[in-house]
Parts: C-alpha cells; structure tokens; sequence
C-alpha cells in the first residue's frame, strides 16, 4: 500500500480535532486537482471534472479516529476522559494513550488497571460500564502537576501510534485505520484518475465527527449536493472469532453492504455492484452490519441521494489497533475506480430507476 496509509494513521486526530489530519488531506489534494472545497465543519474534499454534464458522485472516507478529550483532572494528578465514538471500556485497560496539546506536544499515559493482587477475593468490585469510567494515569503526582506538565481540559486522547506490518507482509496493524483508510483511498483514487477523461464529476475527499453522529456528511453532503454517494470505511470482522457467514473476513474482498439499521441499500446500486464485481472479477462478501456509516445521513439530503459504502475488512476497530489485509485494500480500490469509470448519465438513470 502506498505511504499515504502509513502517513494517514499515524497523525492523531479524535472526533473535532481533525485539523492536522484536514492539513495532510488538502497537502496531498492539490498534488492533483486546484479545485478544493470544504465545509464549515472541516470536511475537505478535491474536484475533478467539474463542469461534467454526468452524474455528480461522491467519494468520502471520515478522518476522524475513536478517541477521547480531557474532561477533568483529580487531586491525585489522573485524568478524567469523556469517550469519543463508541469504545467498550474493557478494551482500554492498561492500554497507552496520548495526551495531545494543540501543537500535538505528546503527554503519554496509561489507562488505570487494578492488578489482581490488589482485587484476589473482593467481590466489590464491579465491572465497568462505560468508558468515561477510566481514568488516564500520566505520572502526575498531583492536579497541579498535571497542570504543569500540560494538561488542560479539553485537550484530545487517542491509541499511541502502532503501525505494524505482520510477519507475512500482507496484513497492516495499527489505530486509526477506522478510518484513516477510508481518507487515503479518497486520495489514492485522486491519484490515479486525475488524467483520466471521466463520464462524470468526482468530488472525492473525507467528512469530519463521523464517529459522533455522522455530523460531517451532513454538512459535506449539502456543500457537494451529489447524486452518488461512495462511502469507503473499515468495517469489522468476524473471522477471528466466531465466522459468520456475513460477518466479513480478511483477505475475503471488499464488502458490500447491503444492510445496515440505518441504511438499506438501494436495489438499482445492489444490482449494479454486483453486475460490475461479477464482470471485473473483483472479489467481495456481503455484509450486514448492526452500525451505519456517512452513507446513512448523505442519503437523507436534499429529496434523496443514492449512496452505497464500500467496506473494507478490519480486525478489531473501536479499540486501540486493528488489521488489514492487502488484497482486500486492492479490492476496494479496483472496485472503487470501476464503479466511478461506470457512472455515466443512462447508468446513473438505470440504477435509479431500479427503487
């Protein structure tokens, strides 16, 4: 995979504090188009092909990694967080955070464990509910040293940095591929057709606070206005666990998602995938999922946008690392480029044709 995925997961960057990840985006935009737009909210995205008389289609990773903010800071000198996306406390334990100032200055800790000597026979203890919960321990050793290390309130925590190919060279370990991956692919796909004559106008980029409501396909959506919405974001697997048969898997292909609660894929785009898959021969597995992604809220805009996420396997997201696989990576991408090349005026009324 291309150094833009290794750069991408690598810059911290919590729900609303995307502004450094925002910085790399536009960077590596303007190697490829001049025509830039964003939003209030800091949803960035590059244009080609503006002035095409085609279907105007939307391709938007999120930047926004799950992660959390200073909340507080007790007299002991431990930090209070307020989680930031959906995270099960337990799998923060013991783990390493970052505290970063606004200038990403690091102040590293550890999440708050109790080893078992000191809980061996208390049944008063009880489980965690939530990951507000826990606490970060920076080695401060009161609130006002905490203070004098940096700390303020309102400040972003994220997973310490672990990018890691496996021994195999196949598969990449690290945080933030929910969904870092999907913002390097809107580039990768820049790249590669920014020479290209297109049958319609691409606007491809990534959305903002994603993993707290979808607020930035909202905003994004309304600036753009498109009638095709990608949606490229990681989505968990099974594989590892207990297999399902639409649970997804590494190395199985992209995913395509023909129903989360939030959106039920629309049938002329399901017909669609498929024929395409099917006649490229690019790999894919179906997939259901009990969460939703921007492609939710951005069909919702306007009298209605026809919107379909691509979704690439990953192992273990929402904590502190997760997995991929590169075959699916060049799943996902052959998959995105071909329905792109495909999306010309009679396609885009075919699909849409097909409620």
């Amino acid at each position: 995979m291309k150094k833009i995925y290794e750069d991408l997961v690598a810059i911290p960057g919590a729900p609303s504090f995307e502004h450094h990840v925002k910085k790399y985006m536009k960077k590596e935009l303007t190697k490829y188009t001049d025509d830039i737009i964003e939003d209030k909210l800091g949803s960035v995205f590059g244009v080609l092909n503006r002035n095409s008389h085609g279907p105007k289609v939307m391709l938007a990773g999120h930047m926004d990694e799950v992660g959390a903010m200073v909340k507080g800071i007790t007299e002991k000198g431990l930090i209070k967080m307020k989680g930031l996306g959906g995270m099960k406390p337990e799998v923060f334990l013991s783990q390493h955070m970052i505290i970063y100032t606004d200038d990403l200055e690091e102040i590293p800790g550890v999440t708050a464990s109790k080893p078992p000597h000191l809980t061996r026979g208390d049944k008063s203890q009880k489980a965690l509910k939530d990951f507000d919960d826990l606490l970060l321990d920076i080695g401060a050793d009161s609130k006002e040293h905490a203070q004098e290390l940096g700390v303020k309130i309102g400040q972003q925590i994220v997973a310490r940095h672990t990018y890691t190919p496996t021994k195999d060279g196949k598969k990449f370990i690290s945080k933030a591929w929910d969904n870092r991956f999907g913002s390097a692919m809107a580039l990768d796909i820049m790249e590669t057709l920014k020479d290209e004559t297109l049958p319609c106008s691409l606007y491809a980029g990534a959305t903002v606070q994603e993993e707290v409501g979808l607020r930035g396909a909202s905003t994004a959506t309304a600036l753009v206005d498109p009638d095709i919405f990608l949606a490229v974001d990681c989505s968990p697997c099974t594989d590892s666990f207990d297999d399902d048969e639409v649970g997804g898997k590494l190395d199985g292909g992209f995913l395509l998602r023909f129903y989360d609660p939030s959106a039920i894929m629309h049938k002329g785009m399901k017909k669609h995938f498929e024929a395409l898959a099917e006649k490229h021969n690019i790999k894919f597995q179906y997939y259901q999922s009990k969460g939703g992604t921007d492609a939710a809220r951005a069909q919702l805009h306007g009298d209605g946008v026809i919107v379909a996420t691509i979704g690439m396997p990953a192992r273990y997201i929402h904590s502190t690392t997760s997995m991929i696989h590169e075959n699916d990576y060049n799943a996902v991408k052959e998959m995105v480029l071909t329905v792109i090349r495909s999306m010309d005026t009679k396609t885009y009324e075919e699909i849409r044709s097909n409620v």
